[in-house]
């Protein structure tokens, strides 16, 4: 196929790519004035000055956040929530997504699990006995109340199990004809053909584990325990000055709730934005499969 190169297609191509480049430009845009917030003045912050590039340059914001010795401890229980969270979620997900695509005739109790699924994502037991729950079973003050809270999203559940219904079933008649099982099926079949979906939902649960605080707040004791976002919220939000030294107190008048939420908001972003350029293919990837139709 031989490209037209005429006036009018290179006119196109121009036009396209200033487009792209100002979507590109509109995105960015709010990531990097939250950074120049986060390093600018509190006075020039407060007053609207900062725009593109930071008002009296310092890094107040992060060294207020950062200097906290808790802050490196919950950043470690973050990152554990995030692990522990994924792996289970992506297990749990995978394993009772794969029997509910099935028939009815192939598992007789699937209709009824799928209602009692439905039910659960419309309706809930309230937030005073979940908590009830979680302390009665030994799980409070633990990084397990943390991580098996939500351990099962069934909103992924779904998505999953609609994934794997619209997979030929000419793949099951021939694995079963090569005497595979279930199990054989499920690890060497369809997660491989899944990577899409599963990456997909493993971001979802990533990005909900790390931006999720309130978990934190009810289902541990103090700040030795909380997460990150957790040790966040409570430092911005309810901020104890008796407890502060003379260090700190200093540091807190050359701060405001705007440059310390805008330096909450760049750290909260910053591993999902490490994160997703590894998954963006599968995105794509999906994209692509979804939009092909015979």
């Amino acid at each position: 196929m031989i490209r037209e190169t005429t006036l009018r297609s290179r006119v196109f191509d121009v036009t396209l790519l200033v487009v792209l480049l100002l979507i590109a430009f509109l995105c960015i845009l709010p990531l990097w004035y939250t950074l120049a917030v986060s390093l600018s003045e509190k006075s020039a912050a407060a007053a609207g000055k900062v725009w593109l590039w930071p008002v009296g340059f310092n890094f107040n914001s992060y060294q207020q956040i950062i200097g906290d010795r808790s802050f490196f401890n919950s950043f470690w229980i973050s990152i554990q929530r995030v692990v522990l969270g994924a792996t289970i979620t992506f297990v749990v997900t995978t394993m009772m997504a794969y029997p509910l695509s099935r028939s009815p005739r192939e598992f007789r109790m699937r209709n009824v699990i799928m209602w009692i699924l439905v039910f659960t994502l419309l309706f809930n037991g309230g937030l005073i006995p979940w908590y009830m729950t979680v302390k009665a079973i030994g799980l409070y003050d633990t990084i397990w109340a943390l991580v098996l809270g939500g351990g099962v999203p069934v909103f992924n559940v779904i998505l999953i199990v609609n994934y794997f219904r619209n997979m030929p079933k000419e793949l099951d008649e021939a694995a079963l004809v090569d005497g595979a099982g279930p199990w054989r099926m499920l690890i060497t079949i369809y997660v491989p053909l899944a990577v899409p979906v599963l990456a997909t939902v493993t971001l979802f649960t990533i990005v909900y584990h790390w931006n999720e605080f309130f978990h934190g707040l009810v289902l541990t004791s103090g700040q030795d325990h909380y997460p990150l976002q957790t040790l966040i919220q409570q430092f911005v939000v309810v901020i104890d000055a008796s407890n502060m030294t003379e260090d700190q107190y200093k540091r807190m008048n050359e701060l405001s709730n705007q440059t310390l939420n805008a330096a909450k908001i760049f750290i909260a972003m910053l591993p999902v934005l490490i994160v997703y350029p590894f998954l963006q293919r599968f995105f794509i990837h999906g994209i692509t499969l979804g939009s092909v139709k015979e």
